[in-house]
């Protein structure tokens, strides 16, 4: 009798046809690029914020309004910019005018949170969210699982953006 030294065709078709099926049933779950993408963009937004709330803080401080307690104007290339404490406040004639992109509902879009409502203020110390455009429902405008939460100055504190990550 002749010994068997190797595999046959077969049982090699076999096994990549198994290996095959695990492949596609698993990568989903350790591959979830939507996931990083959105948190990807998220992050990007938070800069976008803190960026453009320093700028319009700089063109407070050039006017000698960065101490003003109540909402004030500062000219910009976007136009007046409402501010507080010298940085945007936390509805459409602050941070959403400072930067471009969040004064339409085209890509972000204000949202409700636990801290926050969804036209903001124009207090110190005021919160407005922003989420994906696609991800929030029709009806409630409630926040989704992940956002970027713009917090106004005050008197003690600068003003701040924090991300709630997509899972």
């Amino acid at each position: 009798m002749k010994r068997q030294n190797g595999f046959t065709l077969i049982e090699l078709v076999v096994v990549i046809v198994i290996l095959g099926i695990l492949a596609v049933t698993a990568a989903p779950k350790f591959m979830n690029l939507q996931v990083d993408a959105r948190n990807a963009s998220l992050q990007g937004l938070k800069g976008a914020i803190n960026g453009a709330s320093g700028i319009v803080y700089g063109k407070a401080a050039i006017n000698g309004v960065e101490a003003a307690s109540s909402a004030t104007s500062v000219k910009t290339d976007n136009g007046d910019i409402s501010t507080v404490f010298g940085y945007p406040t936390a509805n459409a004639g602050g941070i959403m005018k400072a930067v471009n992109g969040l004064e339409n509902d085209t890509e972000w879009k204000a949202v409700a949170t636990s801290g926050s409502s969804i036209g903001g203020g124009d207090a110190g110390g005021a919160k407005i969210a922003f989420t994906f455009a696609n991800k929030v429902p029709a009806a409630g405008g409630k926040a989704s699982d992940c956002y970027v939460l713009y917090t106004a100055a005050t008197a003690n504190s600068a003003a701040s953006a924090t991300v709630v990550d997509c899972k």
